[in-house]
């Protein structure tokens, strides 16, 4: 590769823009918006591989599965296929906008996605504590079927009735790695770790097997971003700057940070919200301190200006 490489990782709810375009259609078009972004970077001379999140898309997908099963006698969609599925589906909603827009372009760049697997460990301690909500609400005589026949993890949820949790464990190795680093070596837009890559663990035997698990994207973004030794790290998000003390008088909006300030402000506790920013900074973080040379968080609109300087907030070593 001739140019700078990049890792851009983007939020699954950045393709529903709101409860009234949640259909396939509404995240296609949203999907475009994207991808006329990255293809300004790309058209700025980045060379590229693309993450995505698929929170909102699994969602709907065990929502089809457990109206089917139960009006229809269908089998349901284990966990991990969903990831697959949703990686296929994004994935596929990317790679042609990208493929189009370039076209039109006149930039003779290709685009693919990569069905992804993510290694995790199956002795990772988020395997003895699920807490990450998926699926549908239950009434309890359900609840306890499931957890009795299926081995589910469901806990009540404010009163609202009982939901399945699942491990969030973290991405130890990303089994395709070796094939995203030859097409990016070729110059080939790659589309990959989608939703955080397919969970699989490794029984022992050195095979892969898939599990019910949800890795972070931003972490499994990282973790690409790291392996490929990329050139920045992108995260794209809802936000055009990351503030701290957000939502409070006092709140401010960072420009440019080290990578010991973003350790410090993590550490506080307060600024970052767990559910939102904080993995995003955390992510940074672990890609800083192996090497990476600079990261920037910004929306999807703004990832052009945000390079040349203009806003988002910059994180260097």
């Amino acid at each position: 590769m001739t140019n700078k490489l990049a890792v851009i990782a983007i939020g699954g709810n950045s393709l529903i823009k709101d409860d009234k375009h949640v259909t396939v259609e509404s995240q296609y078009e949203a999907a475009k918006e994207t991808a006329l972004h990255i293809a300004d970077m790309i058209e700025q001379g980045w060379d590229v591989a693309i993450g995505h999140g698929n929170g909102p898309q699994v969602g709907y997908i065990l929502r089809r599965s457990e109206i089917a099963a139960k009006t229809a006698g269908m089998h349901e969609v284990p966990l991990d296929v969903c990831g697959a599925d949703t990686q296929g589906a994004i994935g596929y909603s990317l790679q042609q906008n990208l493929q189009n827009i370039l076209y039109q372009r006149g930039i003779k760049k290709k685009v693919v996605t990569v069905i992804t697997q993510v290694l995790v460990d199956k002795a990772d301690p988020a395997f003895s504590k699920p807490t990450k909500p998926i699926g549908s609400f239950m009434d309890q005589a359900e609840a306890e079927r499931r957890q009795r026949e299926q081995g589910w993890t469901v806990v009540e949820d404010a009163g609202r009735g009982f939901r399945r949790v699942v491990a969030s464990p973290l991405p130890k190795e990303i089994v395709e790695l070796e094939t995203v680093q030859t097409l990016l070596e070729k110059g080939i837009i790659t589309i990959t770790v989608g939703g955080g890559g397919i969970p699989v663990i490794d029984p022992g035997d050195g095979n892969y097997e898939g599990i019910a698990a949800v890795i972070d994207k931003d972490f499994a973004s990282s973790l690409l971003a790291r392996q490929i030794k990329a050139d920045m790290f992108v995260i794209s998000t809802a936000v055009e700057k990351v503030a701290i003390n957000f939502g409070k008088p006092e709140q401010k909006w960072l420009d440019k940070i080290t990578l010991a300030e973003a350790k410090a402000y993590l550490a506080e506790g307060t600024h970052f919200a767990k559910g939102s920013m904080a993995p995003k900074i955390q992510a940074v973080i672990w890609y800083l301190e192996n090497g990476g040379k600079e990261a920037l968080i910004t929306n999807p609109e703004n990832i052009g200006r945000a390079l040349r300087g203009e806003t988002g907030t910059r994180i260097v070593p």
